[in-house]
């Protein structure tokens, strides 16, 4: 079992930055593809950013990518998204998760989430 605990959301005005953070309980945390989703009022869930069980790989949805970096410390059971440039239609709650995921962009292939943390971006 691995749980996961978001928090650095908040409200920002377009263009500015925030940095959320994941915090996992476990020893297995280091086996696991990390992600983060994002899901707007109204709209499905969305892949935002995902990192591979070493931090070696990184992947980013179109949208985010140049503005949004993922990482991950396995000696401290984190994994961060710093986000930067950031826009309205970024506004969304943001979930983490964990997973052994294939596809890394498929939200089903996670096992573990979180309960998420809400990122309000003002114009």
């Amino acid at each position: 079992q691995v749980q996961l605990v978001e928090s650095g959301g908040g409200l920002v005005q377009a263009g500015g930055s925030l940095r959320l953070s994941c915090a996992a309980s476990g020893r297995t945390f280091k086996r696991y593809v990390m992600g983060w989703f994002r899901q707007a009022p109204g709209k499905e869930r969305e892949f935002v950013a995902a990192v591979s069980s070493s931090g070696g790989t990184t992947y980013y949805a179109t949208s985010v990518k140049g503005r949004f970096t993922i990482s991950r410390d396995n000696a401290k059971n984190t994994v961060n998204l710093q986000m930067n440039s950031l826009k309205p239609e970024d506004t969304a709650v943001y979930y983490c998760a964990a997973g052994s995921a294939v596809v890394v962009t498929h939200g089903y292939e996670y096992d573990y989430w979180g309960q998420g943390t809400q990122v309000t971006v003002s114009s």
